[in-house]
């Protein structure tokens, strides 16, 4: 049933990290709290490496977050348990963010276009996670109107959504 497990994604600041249960706290800028329990498969991104981090990593629960980082943490729900899939750190070492408008999104090849402020438009491929994410969060008919944050990592010059957050 592993295949058939919704992800939904909460972005926030971690307020609490606790080694013996394997847990973070995520606090959302509206003060709700997620308590979310990292497992051996959890995937974060955007953390920087360093000499003790790759030295402990595979004993490092967290893989490098901490206290007071920004994520974006994708999870399933089992009962009253939430188990993070993946957390992106967002900021300088992390993913980056941008605000814009929705100017297209084809579903077939999964990108996305979006109006920054200063009027250039950014096109991004839409991960797994992202993809979904546009689904829910950007309704039919508003599509190419709505306001967003787009959270995403560039590599060899292309760039990668794996969030949304309607502004």
């Amino acid at each position: 049933w592993a295949t058939d497990d919704v992800v939904s994604a909460v972005h926030g600041t971690v307020t609490k990290m606790d080694a013996g249960t394997k847990t973070a706290v995520v606090k959302t800028k509206d003060g709700t709290e997620y308590t979310i329990k990292f497992v051996d498969k959890t995937t974060v991104h955007g953390v920087r490496a360093t000499a003790d981090a790759t030295a402990t990593g595979t004993k490092d629960s967290f893989h490098g977050l901490k206290e007071g980082s920004d994520v974006v943490a994708h999870y399933t729900v089992t009962g009253t348990d939430k188990t993070a899939v993946e957390i992106d750190n967002v900021g300088k070492h992390g993913i980056k963010a941008v605000d814009g408008t929705v100017t297209h999104i084809d579903r077939g090849t999964k990108t996305v276009a979006v109006k920054t402020a200063d009027g250039t438009e950014q096109t991004f491929k839409l991960s797994g996670h992202a993809a979904a994410d546009a689904g829910k969060d950007i309704g039919k008919g508003t599509e190419k109107s709505a306001k967003v944050t787009v959270y995403y990592t560039e590599e060899a010059g292309k760039k990668t959504a794996h969030f949304f957050e309607k502004i």
